[in-house]
């Protein structure tokens, strides 16, 4: 006999399900994880299934996603027909094109080559991509500082490049001894989170006004060319 049961959790539910045996209440295994997602990327649940799997249901919210009884084709419903894809293989889902409205919880439940029902939940967020980036530039001492910062919800990647030379210390704000770069030189920030790619660079040159050293602990703003990248998967 199997039983299935609700349980509110952050904006959605977590569902239980278990059933009745001869030895007493059998539970499937439950996980809930919290993912989040760019507009207008595609996105991959990260599922992680290491049996073979029987069937396959996905739903949003209760409402189902996508079906897969083992045999035959995958039967996608109304609102995601034309826009998921269901990884039979794996159990995993790819959402193309993320819509502020895919924004809620997914469920997988999946029966393994045990016939054990098996669920996990995912709490999806859909987040706007990051801002451009803006480099803040700063002489102190012999030293230029350069910092890399963009409007974001989430922690960001940061790299660097100096002319078309990549440098070592990938972080928000980068040291650089004056004496080790040409005052005409460019430098880029790079800024990445998922798919997503953008980049700022300046000429180290603005760095200096009118073409003389900045005094100490002096900061200057620059509106910089940027370049946007997306990717998909």
């Amino acid at each position: 006999v199997l039983f299935t049961n609700y349980v509110n959790i952050h904006t959605g539910k977590l569902q239980l399900i278990c059933s009745v045996g001869a030895s007493g209440w059998v539970f499937s295994h439950i996980r809930c994880d919290d993912v989040f997602g760019i507009l207008g990327e595609n996105f991959t649940f990260p599922v992680k299934i290491d049996q073979r799997i029987m069937e396959i249901i996905w739903t949003k919210n209760k409402d189902k996603v996508a079906e897969w009884e083992g045999q035959g084709e995958t039967t996608y419903f109304p609102s995601f027909q034309y826009r998921s894809l269901l990884h039979k293989e794996n159990g995993s889902l790819t959402l193309f094109n993320l819509e502020d409205n895919d924004a809620g919880t997914y469920m997988l439940d999946y029966m393994d080559s045990g016939k054990k029902n098996n669920v996990s939940t995912f709490i999806l967020s859909v987040l706007a991509p990051p801002s451009e980036p803006e480099i803040n530039c700063n002489i102190s001492g012999d030293n230029l500082v350069l910092k890399c910062t963009a409007d974001f919800q989430k922690p960001l990647n940061y790299f660097w490049k100096f002319s078309d030379k990549a440098i070592a210390h990938q972080t928000q704000e980068i040291f650089i001894p004056k004496k080790s770069v040409g005052i005409s030189e460019k430098a880029t920030c790079f800024i990445k989170f998922s798919q997503t790619e953008k980049s700022s660079e300046i000429f180290l040159t603005q760095c200096y006004p009118d073409g003389k050293e900045a005094r100490l602990g002096s900061s200057m703003n620059f509106d910089c060319k940027v370049s946007t990248h997306f990717s998909g998967t």
